[in-house]
C-alpha cells in the first residue's frame, strides 16, 4: 500500500524503481490523484507495477478517533483503510502522522528512506550510491527531514560496511 509521499519522492531521486521488488503496489483512488496533481510522471514510471484501487471509507476502519487526533488527510485513511483488508502488507508512506496512526494498529511501515537503505541489502544500488543520494536528498527532493536525523542515517549507511 502506498501514499503519495513515497512515490513523489522516489520519483524525484531517480529511485522509483526500488519498488519493482514489491509483487504489487497498491495505490488508492484518493492517492493517486495526489500524485497525478504534484507528480503525475511518477504513476507512469515502467517496471513497477502500480495498481490503482477505489476504496470506500467506513466510520469505523481506520478508527475516527485516530484521524482526528492525528489530523490524517483523505490519502492516508484510504491508505490506512486498505491496511485493514492486507494487514500483512506494508505501508509506504513519508508521513509521521499516518506512520505513527500504521504502527499503532499493528502494521509495518517503511517510508523513502527505508526504502533507499533497503536497496543496498537488497543490492539494487552501491552503498556509495545510495549514500550520494542521501546527502544529496534536499536538493532533489521535496521530502521534508530534520537536517540532524539525515545525518544520523548517513553516518549508520557509512558505517554498515557489510552491506557491499
Amino acid at each position: 500500500m502506498c501514499d503519495a509521499g513515497p512515490l513523489i519522492h522516489l520519483d524525484e531521486l531517480g529511485c522509483l524503481d526500488l519498488l519493482a521488488d514489491f509483487q504489487a503496489v497498491f495505490i488508492p483512488e484518493q492517492v493517486w490523484r495526489e500524485v497525478e496533481f504534484h507528480r503525475p510522471g511518477a504513476l507512469q514510471h515502467s517496471g513497477v507495477e502500480l495498481q490503482r484501487v477505489s476504496v470506500v471509507l467506513s466510520e469505523v476502519d481506520p478508527p475516527q478517533a485516530l484521524v482526528r487526533a492525528l489530523a490524517l488527510d483523505l490519502g492516508e485513511q484510504t491508505s490506512l483503510s486498505l491496511m485493514a483488508s492486507h494487514p500483512d502488507a506494508v505501508l509506504l508512506t513519508d508521513d509521521a502522522a499516518a506512520r505513527l496512526a500504521a504502527e499503532s494498529l499493528g502494521y509495518r511501515v517503511h517510508g523513502s528512506i527505508g526504502i533507499l537503505l533497503r536497496a543496498i541489502r537488497r543490492r539494487q544500488r552501491t552503498q556509495r550510491e545510495i549514500l550520494s543520494i542521501l546527502r544529496d536528498l534536499s536538493v532533489r527532493s521535496s521530502l521534508h527531514i530534520r537536517p540532524a536525523l539525515l545525518e544520523e542515517i548517513i553516518a549508520e549507511a557509512t558505517s554498515a560496511i557489510d552491506w557491499e
